[in-house]
C-alpha cells in the first residue's frame, strides 16, 4: 500500500522538478507563452493616451505623391531641418539612414561634363550638413550583421555608477553609417535599431544602450531626450556586484530597465495627432503648424509601406519605426514603466514550486475532484495577483508558466492515476477472469450504481459441481498438494464456465456454484449451461489422462478425479447480498436448492451430469436419457431428473437414437415391476461406444426402482414461465 502511494507521489515530484528545471532553462516556447500573457495584459489596459510635446514629422505616402520618390534630395532635407528649426522644435532626430552621398547633388550631377567644373556647383550634402550644424539634429545609425564600420565615438559623454555592463548590452555587429560629415555636424548620434537582429518581428523591448566593446552608444529616443533637455552626460546605472543594467538616467529622468539595458515598452493605442506630414512642413503654409512643432521633439520618419519601417506591437497593429520611438519617449516623459527586476524570475519559480507541490497530495489524497477545485484557486490565484502587480505598479509577474505548468501537473497526475486504476483493473480482469463473467465485470464497472445491495427475480440456470470422494482425498494428500488440485481443476471447469457467458458464484471446498442469465441476459441459457457442464466434462478427461492432478503414483485407492454436476432452471432471486460494506453478487431460491440436491444425487443416480426437467425442456436437441424422480428435502414430491449424456450432434446421431429406444423400453418395463437386468445390460452394451460412463448408471438402474415409480399427475393448468418467476418473488 505504502508503494502504491509512493510511486505517484514521486511522479509527481519528479514532474515539478522537471517544469521547475524548464522554466530554469526558459527556452523560447517559455518565453513567448511569458510574453503572450503580458501583451494580453496591455490589450486590456493599454498605457493611457496624453498629449505630450513629441511630435513624428512623418514622410508618408502622401507626401511621396506631392514630393517625389525616396530618396529626397538633400536640398530638400536641408529645408525640412531649417523649418522645424524655425518652428522652434526642441530637438529633431531623424529615423533615416543617409549612409550615401546625394545622388541628385549639382556637384555630383557635374561631375565629368565637359567644361562643367563640379567645385562651382553647389553640394546637397553639405547644404545639409550646414542645417544641421545650426540646429538640435540627432543622426542615427544602424545595426547591421553585414556592415564593417562602427561609429567613432558617441556623442555625449557617458558615466557608469556601478560594475561596467558594457558586455550584457547588446553589442554592435557593424553599424550602417551616416556620412561623416553628417555625423561631425549633429548634435546627437543614436542607435535607429528598435529591436535586437534582422528580423522585423513584434517589438515589446528597445535597447535603449548599445556597445562595441569599448564605450556605450545610446538610442535615437534618448539621444533626442537628451538633445532637448540640454544634457551632456548619460549615466548608466550598473549594479554594484554583477554586469548588468540597472537604468539609464537622463537629467533628471531616471529609466528602469532590463539586466541588458532594454526598456518594456508600455504601449498606447495609435494617435493620428502625433504626426505631421513632412507634406506639410516644406509647404507653403507650413507656419500653420507652428503650434505642433513649437518645444517638441520632432522625430522624422516614415509609414510608407514600401519603405520597409513597419513593425508590430504587442496591442496586435503595425506601426512605423520612428511610431516606436515616440512611445519610449512618451513612457519617459510620463515616467510610466513596466518592470521585470531580476528577483521575478526567482519569485516565479519558488512559487510555482509550491504550488505543484501542494497540489501533489491533494490530487492524490482527496482525488481529481478535489484536485480540479485546487487547480482552478491556484490559477485565479496566479492570475489575479499577476493581473494586480501589473495593473497596481506596472510589475510583470508570468502568469503564463504556473497555469500551464499547474494544468499539465494536475493532467498528468491524473492520467497517472488513470493508468494506475486501469491497471489494477486489468490485473483484476487477468485475476478474476475466470471466476466471473466478463459480462459482469462491464456491468460493474460501467454501471457503478449496481454496486449497491439489493436484487432482482430472473429466471437463472444454476449449476453445482463437486469432487467425488474429495474427503478420503484430502486425508490422504499434503494441504499443499490439494490446493495445487483445486486451482488446477477450478481453473480449467471455471473456463467452460465462464466461455459459456456463466456467472461462477463461489467457490466451496471442492464444489463450485455458477449461474447463467444474470447479470445480463443470456438467450438459451440453459443450453449454454448444458455445454459448459458437457465441456467441464471434456476438460477433466483431459487432465486425468495425462495426470494433470499428480496422483497415479501418490500412494492413494485412486488414479483419477471425479466430479458430479447438477443443473437446474427455474426463478431465483439474484443480486447483491450481504452488508454495506461487503458484499456478493449472488444468488438464492428454491431453484438453487433444487440444482444442489439434483448435484447431490449423482452418486445414487451413478453419473455425472443430472439436470432437471425443466433443462430438458429448454435444451430438447440435447442428449438426455430419463433418470426418473427424486425425493429432494423441502419437495412435497419427487422430481424428475435426467441425465445429460451429450450434445445436440450426439442426440441426432442414429447410435443415440437406437439407445434412447432401448432405454425408455427399459425404464417401461421397470415402471411395470418387470425384471430390467437384462434390458440394462443391453443398454450398458449401446452406450458403451456412445458415453462409457454410462455403465454405472445402467448397473444401478434395477436398485433404483422406487425413483421410476409413476409420478401422480399434474395440475390441470401450469403457470406460464413469467407467472412462475412472479409467485416466486412474492
Amino acid at each position: 500500500m505504502l508503494k502504491r502511494r509512493l510511486v505517484p507521489a514521486l511522479f509527481g515530484l519528479a514532474l515539478v522538478v522537471g517544469l521547475v528545471l524548464l522554466r530554469v532553462a526558459d527556452p523560447y516556447p517559455v518565453e513567448v507563452a511569458r510574453e503572450i500573457a503580458f501583451d494580453t495584459y496591455q490589450r486590456i489596459k493599454p498605457r493611457a493616451a496624453a498629449d505630450f510635446p513629441i511630435r513624428v514629422v512623418d514622410i508618408d505616402e502622401a507626401s511621396l505623391a506631392e514630393l517625389g520618390q525616396w530618396p529626397w534630395p538633400r536640398d530638400r532635407m536641408a529645408t525640412l531641418v531649417e523649418r522645424l528649426t524655425q518652428l522652434g522644435a526642441a530637438a529633431i532626430a531623424f529615423d533615416v539612414l543617409f549612409p550615401e552621398p546625394d545622388r541628385m547633388s549639382p556637384r555630383r550631377l557635374g561631375a565629368g561634363v565637359e567644361g562643367v567644373d563640379p567645385a562651382t556647383l553647389p553640394d546637397t550634402d553639405e547644404q545639409f550638413a550646414a542645417a544641421i550644424a545650426r540646429a538640435p539634429v540627432i543622426v542615427g545609425f544602424a545595426d547591421s550583421g553585414t556592415a564593417q564600420g562602427l561609429p567613432e565615438r558617441p556623442k555625449v559623454g557617458i558615466a557608469v555608477s556601478g560594475t561596467d555592463p558594457s558586455s550584457a548590452v547588446p553589442q554592435l555587429r557593424g553599424a550602417v553609417l551616416p556620412l561623416p560629415g553628417l555625423i561631425e555636424a549633429a548634435t546627437g548620434l543614436g542607435s535607429l535599431s528598435v529591436n535586437r537582429g534582422d528580423l522585423a518581428t513584434t517589438v515589446r523591448r528597445v535597447p535603449l544602450l548599445w556597445s562595441d566593446g569599448r564605450q556605450f552608444f545610446p538610442s535615437l529616443s534618448i539621444e533626442a531626450l537628451r538633445v532637448a533637455l540640454g544634457v551632456s552626460t548619460l549615466v548608466v546605472l550598473g549594479e554594484t556586484d554583477a554586469p548588468f543594467v540597472e537604468g539609464v538616467r537622463i537629467g533628471g529622468y531616471t529609466i528602469p530597465t532590463m539586466p541588458e539595458g532594454d526598456l518594456w515598452l508600455y504601449y498606447r493605442p495609435p494617435d493620428p495627432d502625433l504626426y505631421v506630414s513632412a507634406g506639410a512642413v516644406l509647404g507653403d503654409s507650413y507656419q500653420n503648424i507652428g503650434d505642433r512643432i513649437a518645444g517638441h521633439i520632432v522625430l522624422v520618419g516614415t509609414s510608407a509601406s514600401g519603405l520597409l519601417d513597419i513593425h508590430g506591437t504587442t496591442l496586435g497593429n503595425n506601426v512605423p519605426g520612428v511610431s516606436i520611438h515616440a512611445q519610449v519617449l512618451e513612457q519617459v516623459l510620463a515616467e510610466t514603466y513596466l518592470t521585470r527586476t531580476d528577483w521575478v524570475s526567482g519569485l516565479e519559480i519558488l512559487g510555482f514550486a509550491g504550488l505543484g507541490l501542494l497540489m501533489i497530495p491533494i490530487v492524490l489524497m482527496l482525488g481529481p475532484i478535489a484536485g480540479l477545485l485546487l487547480g482552478a484557486g491556484q490559477v485565479l490565484l496566479v492570475g489575479g495577483f499577476s493581473w494586480m502587480m501589473f495593473n497596481d505598479h506596472g510589475l510583470m509577474i508570468d502568469p503564463s508558466f504556473p497555469i500551464i505548468g499547474l494544468t499539465l501537473l494536475y493532467a498528468a497526475l491524473i492520467f497517472f492515476q488513470f493508468a494506475i486504476a486501469d491497471s489494477d483493473k486489468r490485473q483484476i480482469r487477468r485475476a478474476f477472469g475466470y471466476y466471473v463473467a466478463p459480462s459482469l465485470l462491464s456491468v460493474i464497472e460501467n454501471n457503478a450504481d449496481t454496486l449497491k445491495l439489493g436484487g432482482e427475480m430472473r429466471e437463472l440456470t444454476l449449476l453445482f459441481s463437486d469432487i467425488r470422494g474429495f474427503t478420503p482425498l484430502s486425508e490422504h494428500l499434503p494441504p499443499t498438494r490439494i490446493v495445487m488440485l483445486l486451482n488446477i481443476l477450478f481453473s480449467a471447469l471455471g473456463k467452460r464456465i465462464v466461455d459459456e457467458m456463466g456467472t461462477i458464484d463461489k467457490f466451496m471446498g471442492d464444489a463450485v456454484m455458477a449461474f447463467w442469465n444474470a447479470p445480463v441476459d443470456v438467450p438459451d441459457h440453459p443450453r449454454h449451461a448444458c455445454r459448459a457442464a458437457l465441456g467441464m466434462r471434456e476438460e477433466l478427461q483431459a487432465l486425468n489422462a495425462r495426470d494433470a492432478f499428480a496422483i497415479r503414483h501418490a500412494g492413494i485407492d485412486r488414479d483419477e478425479i471425479h466430479i458430479g454436476m447438477g443443473l437446474a432452471t427455474g426463478p431465483a432471486l439474484v443480486g447483491n447480498m450481504g452488508l454495506e460494506t461487503r458484499f456478493d453478487y449472488s444468488c438464492i431460491g428454491d431453484t438453487v436448492n433444487t440444482a444442489s440436491r439434483v448435484e447431490g444425487a449423482c452418486k445414487s443416480v451413478g453419473y455425472d451430469i443430472v439436470v432437471t426437467a425443466d433443462v430438458r425442456t429448454a435444451a430438447r436437441d440435447f442428449a438426455f436419457l430419463s433418470a426418473g424422480a427424486i425425493a429432494l428435502k423441502g419437495k412435497a414430491h419427487p422430481v424428475p431428473i435426467h441425465v445429460l449424456v451429450g450434445g445436440p450432434e450426439l442426440a441426432a446421431s442414429a447410435a443415440f437414437k437406437a439407445l434412447e429406444a432401448e432405454h425408455d423400453k427399459t425404464v417401461a418395463a421397470l415402471q411395470a415391476g418387470a425384471d430390467v437386468t437384462d434390458a440394462a445390460l443391453r443398454c450398458a452394451d449401446l452406450a458403451r461406444e456412445l458415453e462409457p460412463g454410462l455403465a454405472d448408471f445402467y448397473a444401478l438402474l434395477s436398485e433404483r426402482r422406487e425413483d421410476f415409480t409413476p409420478l401422480p399427475a399434474p395440475p390441470t393448468e401450469t403457470p406460464d414461465r413469467s407467472a412462475r418467476i412472479a409467485h416466486a418473488g412474492e
